[in-house]
C-alpha cells in the first residue's frame, strides 16, 4: 500500500513575471483583465486579483540575483473567470487583442475548463477559462 502524505503546499500566493516594459504589462493586465496595479515598494509593482498577485520584475533590472533564467515571454498562465467566454472574446476583440486559440476544452486543477488563449505584451501565453 502506497503511503499518502499531506501536501506541503496548500495554495498559490504569487507568481513573478519578468517583463520588458512595466508600463505595457500593467496596461495589459489592468485595462484588459481588470487586475489592480499596486506599487508595494518603491519601484516594485504587482498586479493583484482575488487573493493572488503577479509581481513584476523588469528584465534589465533583476531584483534577485538568485534568479538565473528570468526571461520575458517564458510564462504560460491560466486565469479562471466567471465572465462567459463569449463576452471575454468580445472584450478582447474591442481591444484589438487576437485570440490565438479557443474556445477549447482543457483540464484545470479542479476539473474541466473551457479556455481562450492570447499573448500578453511579452508574449507570455495567457489562458482565460471558465470552470465547467
Amino acid at each position: 500500500m502506497q503511503h499518502v502524505r499531506k501536501p506541503i503546499v496548500q495554495s498559490l500566493d504569487h507568481i513573478v513575471l519578468t517583463v520588458r516594459s512595466l508600463r505595457a504589462t500593467i496596461s495589459f493586465y489592468q485595462d484588459t483583465l481588470g487586475m489592480t496595479a499596486v506599487e508595494f515598494a518603491p519601484g516594485r509593482w504587482s498586479l493583484n486579483f482575488g487573493d493572488q498577485k503577479l509581481n513584476l520584475h523588469e528584465a534589465d533590472r533583476p531584483v534577485d540575483p538568485n534568479v538565473k533564467h528570468a526571461t520575458p515571454g517564458s510564462a504560460d498562465l491560466c486565469f479562471l473567470t466567471d465572465v462567459p467566454l463569449q463576452q471575454v472574446a468580445a472584450l478582447l476583440d474591442q481591444a484589438s487583442l487576437p485570440i490565438v486559440a479557443g474556445p477549447v476544452l482543457r483540464t484545470g486543477a479542479r476539473g474541466p475548463i473551457m479556455s481562450l488563449y492570447l499573448y500578453d505584451p511579452d508574449e507570455n501565453l495567457v489562458e482565460i477559462a471558465n470552470q465547467l
